[in-house]
């Protein structure tokens, strides 16, 4: 795995010079040699990969932990959704404190701390110190993508910025195909507790690559919290945000109910299931590094055209179940939709100007109220007896609404152009 992640990033800096312009995103070594940002790159992505891991392979770790700690499946659902609000919450907070820190320090230190507790809900006695313990996992994960982010870009040309972010969020998109199986084969042979366990040493691995390679930044003159805040004055950064919000719901619709829609309707075998997730993940790693490309020739039409992608591929989707292989085809183009997740963030680089810290944390805050929005209207579809497949068309409806939403702030921008 460790190969597989140098050979990709030492692929993303032949021939990218570092420190050369880029929006004000921190100060790094500008005669860096470019193996020096490929394993920057390796570090920040290998923290993406732990965070990965815990957030989807909890999902998959339920039907263990459940009975262990004396409670049902539905409300050890709590567990996934209080990691969520933990996300939610410790992203625009953190990214508002933590202002005036260094950018290397602050990651190493969110890094720590979301080894901590991970390490403690591997430990966790009971139903309510759990829900504590995954709430105090959630707080680092928006913050530490932000910054992670505003670094990788930092490193390279301006024109290459979108595809330094996507090869740190590689991590987050191999979790889905490496990590989640790792860990919840982990789980089942060794117990659910192990399966935290391995996401809190990874953790700790990311802290110390952090340590050896990240370079140190200098804190951006005049920041500090009340800046960062000025980000929410700023039409087009809550218009992208958005985007995030909504746009990429249809996604969580699908892949929420994807195991269960696979053996209600394909009739899949359940050791097929698995297979069909990492083909899942196999999507967003491609959709992540093709759109990043785009990204740096325009953004915008990326992402208009990624949500028309993802339109057209969730409508796609409940037609293609009738086989596991046309389901797979189905499920691949879906999951290619999950690189929008690199356009947006490079985006709000775009729109923040000198609050982008807090803005870029806020993605991840966006993005995890696309996870609650997306599973709770498919899970309102299927519920009204629309079928398993109705995930599908609510997919659409959300891509199509976050469509919407980037026609206004593409209006928006032209008005502002006119008025310049």
């Amino acid at each position: 795995m460790t190969a597989w992640f140098r050979r990709a990033f030492q692929d993303a800096d032949r021939g990218m010079g570092i420190g050369a312009a880029a929006p004000p995103t921190g100060s790094v070594s500008p005669d860096a040699p470019p193996v020096q940002a490929a394993l920057v790159l390796f570090a920040l992505a290998m923290g993406g990969f732990a965070i990965g891991t815990t957030e989807f392979a909890a999902m998959s770790l339920v039907p263990y932990f459940a009975p262990s700690l004396g409670i049902d499946e539905p409300t050890a659902g709590h567990v996934i959704s209080v990691y969520a609000l933990g996300v939610v919450v410790g992203a625009p907070v953190i990214a508002v404190l933590a202002a005036k820190f260094e950018r290397r320090a602050l990651l190493i230190g969110l890094m720590l701390v979301f080894a901590v507790a991970n390490a403690l809900s591997a430990l966790a006695p009971d139903y309510r110190t759990m829900l504590a313990f995954r709430f105090l996992s959630g707080l680092p994960h928006g913050a530490y993508f932000g910054v992670a982010s505003l670094m990788a870009a930092s490193l390279v040309p301006v024109n290459r910025r979108a595809q330094a972010v996507a090869r740190m969020m590689l991590g987050l998109t191999v979790a889905t195909i490496v990590g989640v199986p790792m860990a919840n084969g982990v789980g089942q042979i060794m117990g659910w507790r192990w399966g935290f366990a391995v996401v809190a040493v990874l953790a700790l691995l990311t802290a110390w690559l952090l340590y050896a390679f990240a370079p140190l930044s200098r804190p951006q003159p005049g920041a500090s919290p009340l800046r960062e805040l000025g980000a929410l004055w700023r039409l087009q950064v809550w218009l992208t945000l958005g985007i995030g919000a909504i746009g990429f719901g249809g996604l969580f619709a699908v892949y929420t109910y994807l195991a269960s829609t696979l053996m209600e309707v394909t009739h899949a075998a359940p050791s097929t299931v698995p297979v069909v997730l990492s083909v899942f993940g196999v999507g967003m790693t491609v959709g992540t590094l093709v759109c990043a490309r785009f990204a740096d020739r325009a953004v915008m039409p990326t992402i208009g055209g990624t949500l028309l992608w993802s339109a057209g591929a969730l409508a796609l989707y409940p037609f293609a179940l009738g086989h596991v292989g046309t389901a797979m085809v189905a499920v691949f183009l879906v999951g290619c939709g999950g690189g929008l997740g690199t356009v947006l963030q490079t985006r709000l680089m775009d729109v923040a100007e000198d609050a982008q810290t807090l803005a870029a944390a806020l993605n991840h805050s966006a993005f995890n109220a696309a996870n609650a929005l997306g599973p709770w209207l498919g899970g309102l579809a299927i519920a009204a007896g629309y079928g398993w497949t109705s995930t599908g068309w609510v997919g659409v409806a959300l891509a199509l609404g976050g469509f919407v939403i980037w026609l206004v702030s593409l209006a928006g921008m032209h008005v502002r152009e006119r008025h310049a």
